[in-house]
């Protein structure tokens, strides 16, 4: 059955439908402009400070954020060279959120290859996060429009808090759903609520699309944190570019570990509680056992689909273009996709 949007239908894609590069290529110039963009402004006289970000930038991942906001403003029709500085900006300030995110958590790998901290320190890593904040603010000044900075200003704030309540929850085995949703949307879904909101400003839309656009990021940011966090338990280590379990050894109470303590064996409960109080690795093949044999991967995922269909369906009050449809097919990769 296709999807029906507005008085469009889309055929609803299977794995093999899903390519990035396509949407990519869609863009055109956009995309090609936005990586020179971002590699213009990492320059700094700080030789550490290239070598960190450059590391760190080119290590690959999917830029999925910046994506949203060509897509979000080429949607809305508009025709200006704003988004592209938007799009550096959204990657500078997620960058900085991975640097600081890896060194809180100590991680060893990340998109399949060492963390910037494990190769340059824990300082280093700290420390070029926040010069790309600082650069990402810089370039907010250049774009000059004060509802943007008002609207990054707010996400990064956001996104400060929702680090602050992760490592509150950190080693609880008593945390809820409703507390584990509250820190992906601060921590994940924010940022991509912004980028799409950004597009719809730069075109100067109505209050419709806005709210729209921030409906879809909301949404697509929580499906895509939502199957990251199943991946954790149900991936290969190569596909998913960071280690099995790391969420584990950290002692995060994700949703499938929340899940299957309402749902598992009492014995398997102790041991769910006992591993996210103390962290590590000791049960990992037991607990990924306990998680899919109970139903909490596919818990998780449900979940996840139930994100991506209301972020499809929030594009409902947006004009139906092909940049739209590559929207519709984004929320469709989060849910689908195995990295």
């Amino acid at each position: 059955m296709g999807i029906i949007i507005g008085t469009m239908q889309l055929v609803q894609p299977n794995q093999a439908d899903f390519n990035l590069e396509a949407i990519r290529n869609q863009l055109g110039d956009d995309w090609l402009a936005v990586n020179r963009e971002i590699g213009a402004h990492l320059h700094s006289d700080v030789a550490l400070v290239n070598s960190v970000s450059q590391y760190i930038i080119n290590s690959g991942g999917k830029r999925l954020r910046p994506l949203l906001v060509l897509l979000a403003a080429r949607a809305c029709g508009y025709s200006g060279k704003q988004h592209i500085m938007a799009a550096a900006i959204i990657e500078f300030i997620h960058t900085a959120t991975l640097l600081h995110d890896d060194v809180v958590d100590a991680s060893a790998l990340r998109r399949g290859q060492d963390t910037a901290n494990s190769v340059f320190g824990n300082e280093a890593s700290v420390l070029v996060g926040d010069f790309l904040y600082s650069r990402a603010f810089q370039l907010m000044v250049e774009i000059g429009q004060m509802r943007i900075m008002d609207v990054m200003a707010d996400a990064t704030n956001t996104i400060a808090e929702g680090e602050v309540l992760q490592l509150m929850n950190c080693r609880n085995p008593d945390t809820t759903e409703q507390q584990y949703l509250e820190v992906i949307y601060r921590k994940t879904a924010k940022l991509f609520e912004a980028g799409m909101l950004i597009g719809s400003i730069l075109a100067n839309q109505t209050r419709a699309v806005d709210e729209a656009f921030i409906e879809y990021g909301k949404q697509l940011g929580i499906a895509f944190q939502l199957v990251d966090d199943a991946l954790d338990y149900d991936a290969d280590n190569d596909q998913f570019g960071k280690n099995v379990g790391d969420d584990l050894a950290e002692g995060k109470p994700t949703l499938p570990l929340i899940n299957a303590q309402g749902r598992c064996t009492p014995q398997q409960q102790v041991m769910i509680r006992t591993a996210i109080e103390h962290g590590g690795r000791g049960e990992l093949d037991a607990i990924i056992e306990a998680v899919r044999s109970c139903g909490a991967i596919a818990y998780t995922m449900q979940k996840a689909r139930e994100a991506a269909d209301m972020a499809i369906d929030a594009l409902a009050r947006v004009p139906d273009t092909r940049y739209k449809e590559s929207l519709v097919e984004l929320a469709r990769f989060a849910v689908e996709r195995r990295y």
